[in-house]
């Protein structure tokens, strides 16, 4: 679902002031001010509004916000549950049978003009597609508008979206086309943080120059994009089994040559693809790999913790939720814990 002119139904605490819109002055107070009851678009506070305003509505209504998630509302009856989550102005609203999502949906009616969307189909560039087994969530249709806004969608295709023989150093030059460069960033992180863990690293690495980028990392960051071409209709399948949580994770030790720093990469799966993941480069200097390995494990296991406080709070979610296994390839790790 979708609620329309989502910021107007805010209601501002502080007096504000606007002058009076055209076509609606009043004769004789021209100079003459309008003090503002409800938020409008374009005011600072006005996002904070309209989630306050969604959040006493929900809540009047029975629902309860996740402890982890403040945006996402779940509602346990004698009946069953339904869950909304909120993006914005956009929802999605599942539930354990379609009574109880028909009443959620006839209460937001009442509450905010909305407009019903139907089944889910696709949302913020997301393509949902059901099969006998599962879901699978792609990008391919965004991935196209992104490969012919940046002119690169007649590029030959690539298998790998990095090479491995490319070592990247800082520009010490004038920059290449800065602002296309940090825009196809934005619009690979994008992709990346929805439904391609696979080109996780290699945005990490490139996003790192974005202030400064040279030959090498354009060469690189349309390496990406042709593989992108390749994979374009790549996706992440869910299933219902095995419905265990489990992570892994790995490190690098300073394999950059231009910094003393080592890489960071964990993901975690559930139901057969990946849920969460992350590559990210470490904060503090490791001074052998099994100090890099536990820096690590201790960025996953922050996230294991978050994964774990967000399904206690899931109807449909077997109570308590059980310890998380995160699986490390080093030995030297595993034998010093």
């Amino acid at each position: 679902m979708d609620v329309k002119t989502a910021f107007l139904n805010g209601e501002l605490d502080e007096e504000i002031y606007m002058e009076q819109p055209e076509g609606f002055i009043v004769p004789g107070k021209e100079k003459k001010v309008r003090r503002l009851v409800k938020s409008l678009y374009g005011l600072k506070q006005a996002p904070k509004q309209w989630h306050e305003k969604f959040d006493n509505a929900m809540m009047s209504n029975g629902f309860r916000i996740n402890e982890c998630d403040k945006c996402v509302y779940v509602k346990n009856t004698t009946s069953g549950y339904v869950i909304v989550c909120l993006y914005v102005d956009d929802m999605v609203i599942m539930g354990s049978n379609n009574d109880i999502i028909k009443a959620t949906k006839r209460m937001l009616n009442s509450k905010f003009d909305m407009k019903d969307l139907g089944v889910a189909d696709v949302i913020l560039g997301i393509k949902i597609t059901r099969t006998s087994d599962g879901l699978v969530l792609s990008q391919t249709h965004y991935i196209k508008k992104v490969l012919e806004k940046f002119g690169r969608y007649d590029d030959s295709p690539v298998k790998t979206p990095i090479d491995v023989n490319l070592h990247l150093t800082k520009n010490k030059g004038n920059d290449i086309s800065q602002l296309e460069y940090s825009q196809i960033i934005g619009s690979l992180m994008y992709i990346m943080n929805c439904t391609r863990p696979d080109i996780a690293y290699s945005i990490s690495k490139l996003s790192r120059y974005t202030s400064n980028p040279g030959e090498d990392h354009w060469k690189a960051i349309v390496r990406v994009l042709r593989y992108l071409k390749y994979t374009l209709n790549y996706g992440v399948h869910y299933t219902r089994y095995p419905a265990v949580l489990e992570g892994y994770s790995d490190a690098n030790w300073i394999s950059d040559t231009n910094d003393t720093k080592s890489t960071s990469g964990y993901v975690f799966t559930l139901g057969g693809a990946a849920v969460s993941w992350k590559s990210s480069k470490q904060t503090c200097i490791a001074r052998s790999t099994m100090e890099s390995e536990f820096i690590a494990l201790d960025k996953a296991g922050e996230e294991a913790e978050w994964l774990r406080h967000f399904l206690e709070d899931m109807p449909m979610w077997t109570k308590p939720v059980p310890p998380i296994c995160i699986h490390c390839d080093s030995q030297s790790a595993i034998g010093r814990a």
